[in-house]
C-alpha cells in the first residue's frame, strides 16, 4: 500500500490559483448574496480550501444600487458603533446608508462574513464593490458568476 498517497495536500501562496469573478447583485438578497461572496472570498468553493491560506479569488460585484432586502429591514435594522467617546454611540439604517454609498451596504454584509483576523483582512481586500454595471478590471478578464 502507498502511504504517500492518503498524503493531505495543503495549499500555500505559492500553490493557489487565484481567479477574478463577477457577481451581479442586481435584484440579489443582501445577505444570501453576501455569504456566497464570502465563500468564494475564503475560498470554500475550491477542493484545496485550506483554512489559514487566502486561497479564495478576487470577487467583483457590479450592480451594488439594486441589492435589496427582504421585510421591514430597510428601516428597522441598525448597525450601531460606537466612537470611543462617552455617549459615543452611532447607529444608522441600511436606508441611511444607501443613501451614502450602496457599496457600503454590500462591504459591510460581506466583512461580517469573514474571519476577524489578519487573514480576514487580507481576504476583504480582494473585494471590489461597485454601484453602476461597470468596473475598471476588464484587463484581468474575470468570468461571470450566477448565484
Amino acid at each position: 500500500m502507498d502511504t504517500l498517497s492518503y498524503k493531505t495536500i495543503s495549499a500555500n501562496d505559492a500553490t493557489v490559483d487565484k481567479q477574478w469573478v463577477v457577481v451581479d447583485a442586481q435584484a440579489a438578497v443582501l445577505g444570501r448574496l453576501a455569504s456566497e461572496v464570502a465563500r468564494i472570498l475564503r475560498g470554500k468553493n475550491k477542493p484545496n480550501f485550506t483554512p489559514h491560506v487566502d486561497c479564495g479569488d478576487n470577487v467583483i460585484v457590479i450592480n451594488a444600487d439594486k441589492v435589496r432586502l427582504t421585510g421591514k429591514k430597510w428601516d428597522e435594522k441598525v448597525y450601531v458603533r460606537h466612537t470611543g467617546y462617552p455617549g459615543g454611540q452611532r447607529i444608522s439604517t441600511p436606508r441611511l446608508l444607501k443613501q451614502k454609498s450602496s457599496a457600503i451596504l454590500v462591504e459591510k454584509a460581506v466583512r461580517g462574513m469573514l474571519p476577524k483576523n489578519r487573514l480576514g483582512r487580507k481576504m476583504y481586500g480582494n473585494l471590489y464593490v461597485y454601484e453602476g454595471a461597470e468596473h475598471p478590471h476588464e484587463a484581468q478578464q474575470p468570468k461571470t458568476i450566477t448565484l
